[in-house]
């Protein structure tokens, strides 16, 4: 089980907030972090909007001073393998837009919000130059966050047109940075990645050994926020 949110805690140091999005992921973060009391860890559902009501949640029942997405997700060919961490540096709505004629616009280019919303960057290097002190394959890059799991080639080149130099797709990072972004909170984006954007093919898929570096990434974590 997840740490039970309570506000009634005392606050010693970083106070931080996980979300993942299913329970194997809640409880590969929590295996890393050997259960110090500053995380608490959620598993709040797949998808942005089930991320961002979960992380709103848990913002309102207690201070944080920094909230993660955590998850496993897909690395796109040439910039992330499989078994590797990506960090976010900037998390990214990759289909929030509209379909036009003229191919996809985002919803900055339609002058109704932002796509993209910063990280802590400070943050996001150290805990990157940690991982791989620490023997991990681990890099920085836009993290996608996407509604629907990309499961073509033609959709990936499209994806990484879009969003020069993306890394990771996920289904979560927007949701949960927006919730933080609305307390005023930074956030991070950490995924370990379990398969390669593109055609849908899930047996090529390594849950396990994403898994098993999620809960590595987790341990660098703790340590990089002490």
């Amino acid at each position: 089980m997840g740490h039970e949110i309570d506000a009634s805690r005392e606050q010693t140091g970083l106070r931080v907030l996980v979300i993942a999005a299913v329970p194997a992921e809640r409880d590969a973060v929590l295996r890393g972090l050997r259960g110090d009391g500053r995380f608490d860890v959620v598993a709040g559902g797949v998808g942005p909007a089930a991320a961002a009501a979960s992380a709103a949640k848990a913002l309102a029942a207690a201070e944080y001073g920094l909230v993660v997405s955590a998850g496993i997700g897909g690395g796109f060919p040439g910039r992330a393998e499989v078994g590797s961490l990506v960090v976010a540096d900037a998390i990214v709505a990759a289909d929030l837009g509209a379909e036009t004629p003229e191919g996809f616009r985002s919803v900055d280019e339609l002058g109704f919000g932002s796509s993209r919303i910063a990280v802590d960057a400070s943050l996001a290097a150290g805990l990157t130059e940690a991982l791989q002190r620490a023997g991990l394959p681990a890099l920085t890059g836009p993290v996608l966050t996407v509604s629907t799991v990309t499961g073509t080639a033609a959709t990936a080149s499209e994806l990484a047109a879009r969003v020069p130099g993306a890394a990771a797709e996920a289904m979560e990072g927007f949701g949960v940075a927006v919730a933080a972004r609305d307390r005023g909170i930074p956030a991070l984006e950490l995924r370990a990645i379990s398969n390669a954007v593109g055609p849908r093919d899930r047996e090529a898929w390594r849950i396990k050994e994403a898994l098993d570096a999620l809960e590595a990434a987790g341990a660098i974590l703790l340590e990089v926020l002490r």
